[in-house]
């Protein structure tokens, strides 16, 4: 080979290694500056504990995957425990009742009224009674036996009604925009604002982040959206996060208030920030988050700031006129907040079925819409998820409104809050329960303090005939105090003293069933498995 083609040939050989390693080192330092990038941004809003156990809580899981996935048998083994599980869970959720009479298929000819009736009654007869006696956290938000007959009333009227057919049911559009403006009024909108109903704060929720994902999107070109909510903040905002492709930034409370971190919060926003989320109050625990302070940030970043006070929504606006004033306002009047969900179906005692997003100007709203203009069937165009809607929903809400009134939501926030206080003062009286925060609405949560397991309060609590909601990370009990619980606070206070006075003098009472499902499941490493048995759980709902 002449000497020229060999020096060629070297060069072009050496040319091609340097390439190659000068790729691979670029590959190398992309990868390293996003895990770097990743592992400081998580410092930032996590702090080292939290940053910390996160990461080695991705190391456990993926182990688990590993040794699942890997290990003979392994994974065999643990699925036959997670059948038994759902298993029990589906025993005691649809249990099946020697001779029940069960409808699988069509009857073969219809059934006559009387029949129907009948019927009717025995499936109402399948629920408990106790929560008459106010034995249930939250869950039935009874406003009167008068009041149900009235409801039932509007539903029956307006049974066939759908507002996708405005054309049809003037009326019930009309009780749909006077129910938004009523809401709006409540909670101090500007001139400009507007709302719509949906079907539970589920859905507002849902309709909030799908708004700022296409705002974002549309506005500032944002392909990759981020929300950033307190660990406090409700579920449906996870479900959104699912359902709609946004990265959700969870950012811890404080151990003290149980308000979200706002230093932490301010660390989190970054370009992909398409909104900020505070509760008002929160489910957990009953907490307000520091709205003004969250507004602020929202609008130095010009972000969204969505208020959620699904839980209490018409227990806030009524604080101040009921004697308990709250320490900052939590509504529009707050420069920032661009959006507000608010369920009349939970203290507005309305049908179940019935929530308002309100949004601060019409053009925030128009990003929440979905408009088809090409459609063969027509032009299509809906405010929220569903096309269809229950209008006797809507006049059932309306109803509710128009027959408490704002002197009736004030008496009613006087019982309800002033009930939650009493059993706040008592709570706190107990030597070895803690009120977690300063709840000041109608949410009391509580844990425990020393040699005390909360869960073996829970338990004993359950024997006696309670229904409250238990909770996890950390450990805890709340009751959402209702009309309801003016009944039970005594009998309440009462079961919690002997509960704590039994596992004093034997702590090895703390092991009935929440204890065995909940402390369970706080154990197990791998959360998959819980989220299997959940699922379960789910399917076991439609088992007939």
């Amino acid at each position: 080979m002449p000497v020229v083609q060999q020096f060629n040939s070297a060069v072009g050989s050496l040319a091609s290694s340097s390439a190659i390693d000068l790729l691979r080192n670029i590959i190398f330092l992309h990868v390293l500056s996003r895990f770097g990038s990743k592992a400081f941004y998580l410092l930032r809003v996590k702090g080292i504990v939290g940053a910390t156990k996160e990461f080695v809580g991705q190391i456990v899981q993926a182990l688990i995957k590993t040794v699942r996935s890997s290990v003979p048998g392994a994974n065999a083994a643990i699925q036959s425990e997670i059948q038994k599980q759902i298993k029990a869970v589906e025993e005691k959720t649809a249990p099946d009742v020697p001779g029940e009479k069960k409808y699988l298929a069509l009857p073969p000819a219809g059934l006559s009224e009387a029949s129907v009736r009948g019927e009717l009654v025995r499936y109402q007869k399948m629920a408990p009674t106790y929560w008459k006696d106010g034995k249930v956290s939250g869950a039935i938000y009874h406003g009167g036996g008068e009041l149900s007959t009235l409801l039932g009333e509007a539903y029956s009227i307006f049974n066939l009604a759908n507002p996708l057919h405005p054309e049809l049911f003037p009326g019930i559009r009309k009780m749909e925009a006077e129910v938004v403006s009523m809401v709006l009024s409540m909670y101090n909108a500007p001139a400009g604002a507007c709302g719509n109903m949906t079907s539970g704060g589920t859905e507002s929720l849902l309709m909030a982040v799908k708004t700022y994902r296409d705002m974002a999107r549309q506005l500032r070109g944002v392909t990759e959206p981020e929300m950033i909510i307190p660990v406090t903040a409700h579920a449906a905002l996870d479900k959104g996060s699912n359902y709609f492709g946004v990265k959700i930034i969870h950012i811890p409370i404080d151990s003290t208030t149980g308000k979200v971190d706002l230093k932490k919060m301010g660390a989190a926003i970054n370009r992909n920030t398409i909104m900020l989320v505070g509760s008002a109050p929160n489910f957990p625990h009953g907490i307000i988050d520091d709205i003004p302070e969250i507004a602020k940030l929202a609008k130095s970043h010009k972000i969204g700031m969505h208020v959620d006070a699904c839980l209490g929504g018409f227990l806030v606006p009524f604080m101040e006129k009921a004697g308990f004033p709250l320490p900052y306002p939590v509504d529009f009047r707050v420069d920032g907040v661009t959006s507000i969900s608010c369920d009349p179906h939970k203290y507005g005692f309305a049908p179940k079925g019935s929530s308002v997003i309100l949004f601060r100007t019409k053009q925030i709203r128009n990003h929440m819409y979905f408009v088809q203009t090409e459609w063969p069937g027509g032009i299509y165009g809906s405010p929220s998820i569903a096309g269809s809607r229950p209008g006797a929903l809507i006049a059932g809400c309306w109803t509710a409104m128009i027959k408490f009134g704002e002197d009736g939501y004030v008496k009613s926030t006087q019982d309800i809050v002033g009930v939650a206080r009493k059993l706040v003062a008592g709570i706190k009286a107990i030597d070895g329960l803690r009120v977690i925060g300063d709840p000041l609405v109608s949410v009391v949560s509580f844990d425990s303090v020393g040699a005390i397991k909360i869960y073996g309060v829970a338990d004993y609590l359950t024997k006696k005939g309670w229904h409250l909601n238990v909770l996890q990370f950390p450990q805890a009990i709340h009751i959402a105090c209702t009309l309801l619980t003016l009944n039970g606070a005594d009998d309440l206070l009462q079961d919690l003293k002997d509960a704590v006075a039994l596992l004093k003098a034997n702590p090895n009472m703390a092991g009935g069933e929440v204890t065995a499902i909940y402390g369970t499941a706080a154990s197990i490493p791998d959360r998959s498995i819980v989220g299997d048995v959940t699922r379960g759980f789910l399917d076991s709902l439609t088992k007939a």
